[in-house]
């Protein structure tokens, strides 16, 4: 009897098959015990000697095979998590009625674990009402169906539902696995919550800005969270060369009026809205056409700045919608006339957000780097303190102090 987290990942017959092969190579390089259950239309993709030599465990899609163990119960009554990754339009409608013709389709229903669909399909397929009525049903059920990715789909199509990253969708899949004893481990559902993560960039001619260090990974953490405890996400990436996070709604800006006009627009219909981007406090007065030249005497021209929008302040003290969560980042060093805390509690107060995650950015700390440590300070006065670990880790803290919000509002 293994005591490693037990996967059943669920294959369905789309050609994105093929990518479920790096989904299951991640698994079990980290110490999952995955069964692969593929339909007989997934076969046609990959074959079952392939799944069977990544996860080392056989493979079958008929409830007939190895009937004196019962497989087609045994193996979600056993799971601690099932992905079914393609889940094609065909799977959806299938879990979604209770439907039971395979190894798979009976391992849906019984599982009493976390279930975790990452479609892919057509465009077209996708977006039908028939699909979009079924997705609904899942997610109504406790079931977490991951919004599929834009981009290039079967021959010359483009759009909406191609299968998300198999890293990112690995990351899900952790996430979900780390949290399934939580006890409500999808507290996010049906919450539209807008993330931003980067670092804007202000141009001084089509060469050079002015920009500074955030990497973006804490956003990103911020938005994967989300999306792994069911809530709509959009991500407003600025500046950010990071994979996208699997299921979150992506807005690629560069400028801080772009970021500004993103994030105001998202906010409408946001429950949540987290600013963990780092705007550019400043920007030239004035943006050169050209390449601004080296002066032959060695004087440096002037540069004049005007300050940018101060778009956590705004959000904060003109709400879109009544009952939004605010959160603002404050990257801050202590000086002579105060200590981090000091400088972050007089900035949670002038920016009039609900919540403040404080970093101390002393010796260029937290920039790029995978782990975190910060202190979270409430409106009301309280500070948690979040230790050193990764920055999934912060934001799960943070997502925990926004629903605590909601259900204390």
């Amino acid at each position: 009897m293994t005591d490693r987290p037990r996967v059943v990942l669920g294959v369905g017959g789309g050609i994105a098959a093929y990518k479920a092969c790096e989904l299951l190579r991640r698994l079990t390089e980290t110490g999952h015990d995955v069964t692969v259950v593929p339909t007989a239309a997934a076969l046609e993709f990959v074959g079952a000697p392939t799944w069977a030599a990544l996860s080392g465990n056989p493979v079958s899609t008929q409830v007939w095979d190895d009937v004196h163990r019962v497989p087609h119960v045994r193996i979600g009554q056993t799971a601690d998590l099932v992905v079914v990754a393609p889940a094609t339009a065909d799977l959806l409608a299938k879990a979604a009625n209770g439907l039971a013709d395979d190894l798979l389709t009976n391992t849906l229903l019984t599982a009493r674990c976390p279930v975790l669909f990452a479609p892919a399909m057509h465009t077209e397929m996708w977006e039908h009402p028939a699909t979009q009525a079924n997705v609904a049903t899942l997610r109504g059920r406790g079931a977490l169906v991951v919004e599929p990715a834009e981009g290039r789909l079967t021959g010359a199509d483009t759009g909406k539902g191609r299968l998300p990253d198999p890293g990112e969708l690995f990351e899900v899949a952790r996430d979900v696995l780390a949290r399934r004893d939580s006890g409500n481990a999808l507290d996010l559902t049906g919450r539209h919550v807008v993330v931003s993560a980067g670092g804007t960039r202000e141009y001084l001619d089509p060469v050079r800005f002015i920009g500074n260090r955030s990497s973006g990974l804490q956003g990103i953490a911020l938005a994967r969270t989300a999306v792994a405890r069911g809530a709509e996400v959009t991500l407003v990436a600025a500046n950010v060369s990071l994979p996208e996070p699997a299921g979150a709604k992506v807005v690629h800006v560069e400028t801080t009026a772009e970021l500004r006009d993103a994030v105001l627009g998202a906010a409408a219909t946001a429950d949540a809205v987290v600013m963990a981007a780092a705007p550019a406090d400043f920007r030239p007065a004035a943006q050169e056409q050209a390449k601004i030249k080296k002066s032959a005497d060695g004087s440096v021209p002037p540069l004049e700045l005007v300050q940018n929008p101060d778009i956590l302040a705004e959000l904060s003290q003109h709400r879109p919608r009544q009952g939004t969560v605010v959160v603002g980042f404050a990257a801050e060093t202590g000086d002579e006339h105060g200590s981090v805390l000091d400088h972050a509690a007089a900035k949670l107060a002038r920016k009039g957000c609900d919540l403040l995650v404080v970093n101390d950015v002393s010796g260029g700390r937290v920039f790029g780097s995978p782990d975190n440590e910060a202190v979270v300070l409430d409106a009301s006065g309280d500070a948690t303190g979040v230790p050193r670990g990764s920055k999934a880790a912060l934001a799960h803290v943070v997502w925990d102090s926004v629903a605590s919000r909601w259900q204390n509002g």
